[in-house]
């Protein structure tokens, strides 16, 4: 698979007091994968190993509020497109497409506001870490505020290993 060689565009969502969102910047590279026809799902889970971001999936964007405390995530767009609501009711709607990735640093809220499958895409995690499943509950924190803050870097950008911009942006 070809990547286009793009700076990722950034952004921070803060706390909204039911989110804790990240200080660390969301990455969202516009259009970075020259996709194959056949089986576009499994070049970027292989791009995504490659890069040491493992644990992947398939399938829609869940269409409620949801974070992880524990890791970061990254979602590769194979099919289809959709808009996205990062933050929290107040926080920064993107319209993802086929071809885009999109990193979420652990604690940042995610919903699809289209159908879950209007987009197909494949996640994973740096190291293969696994994952936890968050609402916006009160008694989901302090505990994922301390998961959060006590969270390493990823080692790799999942799109460009070791030259990429989650190092150069993130580090």
């Amino acid at each position: 698979m070809q990547l286009n060689k793009i700076v990722p565009h950034h952004f921070i969502v803060k706390d909204d007091g039911i989110f804790p969102n990240n200080s660390l910047p969301v990455l969202f590279y516009p259009q970075v994968l020259k996709l194959p026809r056949l089986f576009p799902a499994s070049a970027i889970k292989n791009l995504f190993q490659g890069n040491n971001w493992k644990n992947n999936w398939k399938q829609g964007i869940y269409t409620y509020h949801h974070y992880h405390s524990i890791t970061h995530e990254v979602l590769g767009i194979c099919k289809g497109e959709t808009l996205l609501l990062l933050g929290g009711e107040n926080g920064v709607t993107i319209e993802v497409h086929e071809g885009d990735v999109l990193i979420i640093p652990a604690g940042v809220a995610h919903i699809n506001l289209g159908k879950e499958n209007d987009v197909i895409c494949v996640g994973a995690y740096p190291d293969g870490t696994d994952y936890d499943m968050n609402y916006g509950k009160p008694h989901e924190r302090p505990r994922a505020d301390h998961n959060i803050a006590t969270l390493p870097l990823p080692k790799t950008d999942p799109v460009f290993g070791k030259k990429g911009g989650l190092l150069k942006i993130w580090g």
